[in-house]
């Protein structure tokens, strides 16, 4: 679906932005694949990469202005959403801001995707956005909400919105691995609880999640991958064996577990072998046969939390894996 055609990542310069942006080129060969984001920076180390490539296009602009918006979409086929304000912190000390962002963008990508005539449109959410506590998934369950939404609001427009949810994603600039990798440097990691726990993805698991939708999707899903679960303890021990780890205290608005799914979603949601599929309770659209197609339907009070997962990565597992992605561990 997505060869020959013309793409936009929204928030293009980010981690998830920098990874896809190659494998689009060499698995799809767009026609042209249009970076959007506010950050000139970024976009111009970023341009440094793809000089030659005619097909890679950098256009400045923020979600928050939607006629800029509008005009960037102008010939676009389909649109990776991946721009939101995701620092919980920064979030909570900049409400308004966080919600111009995640919630106006949001409205704004919706609208001047339907104008534009965009195909197909896959946004990027959070595990944050499940049972939220901080203003950050609040924020991305709104979107969330809206984006599934946006199917109906469409009306007869051919455009359809899907979402993709995931967690902790391993070699992101949010992670907790290249932190605890730093801080090994100075022989003590700093862990807020020990019983905390997170989902581990690799950017190219959450990249072909993506690609994958833009196939697989009706409208309105929001689909979660399936990957392991580790203990924050071990995660430390795997990034700095030696080094001493020193309990600080779980942060405002931090959650012990990575919840994707909540048992609220539960009557809802397939699983298929590599991931679950939440379908869209308005108008009824999860009783339609052709979206839960080669799924099965999860038991009542399923719930997929890190904490309870059936599957778990080992210390060795991601130390090999470290080796093989940074340089200098």
């Amino acid at each position: 679906m997505l060869k020959k055609s013309s793409i936009l990542i929204t928030g293009g310069t980010g981690s998830f932005g920098s990874f896809i942006v190659p494998k689009l080129l060499k698995e799809f060969n767009p026609k042209r694949l249009v970076i959007f984001s506010r950050d000139e920076m970024k976009q111009w180390e970023m341009a440094k990469s793809y000089d030659n490539d005619e097909r890679v296009r950098f256009f400045i602009g923020d979600i928050r202005d939607k006629e800029r918006l509008a005009r960037a979409l102008n010939g676009i086929d389909y649109v990776i959403h991946a721009a939101a304000t995701k620092i919980v912190p920064t979030a909570e000390y900049n409400p308004f801001e966080c919600i111009k962002t995640n919630i106006m963008g949001a409205m704004n990508l919706i609208e001047a995707s339907i104008d534009r005539k965009v195909k197909r449109v896959v946004a990027l959410s959070t595990d944050k956005a499940s049972s939220p506590i901080n203003l950050y998934g609040a924020t991305k369950l709104a979107s969330d909400k809206l984006f599934i939404s946006g199917n109906s609001y469409s009306g007869s427009s051919e455009t359809r919105f899907a979402v993709v949810r995931y967690g902790n994603v391993m070699a992101s600039r949010g992670s907790v691995i290249p932190l605890f990798l730093n801080q090994s440097v100075s022989n003590e990691v700093l862990i807020t609880d020990k019983r905390m726990t997170r989902f581990m993805i690799t950017l190219e698991e959450a990249t072909d999640l993506v690609t994958h939708v833009f196939d697989d999707m009706a409208g309105g899903e929001i689909y979660v991958r399936k990957n392991p679960s580790m203990n924050i303890v071990d995660i430390a021990s795997a990034c700095a064996p030696k080094a001493k780890q020193k309990i600080i205290g779980i942060r405002p608005g931090e959650k012990l577990h990575e919840q994707m799914i909540g048992p609220e979603d539960a009557p809802f949601t397939y699983e298929y072998d590599q991931y679950f599929k939440i379908l869209p309770a308005i108008h009824n659209w999860y009783v339609e046969p052709h979206r839960s197609a080669g799924g099965r339907l999860v038991r009542p009070d399923f719930t997929y939390s890190s904490d309870n997962n059936d599957s778990w990565m080992s210390v060795e597992n991601l130390q090999d894996w470290i080796v093989k992605n940074f340089n200098n561990a």
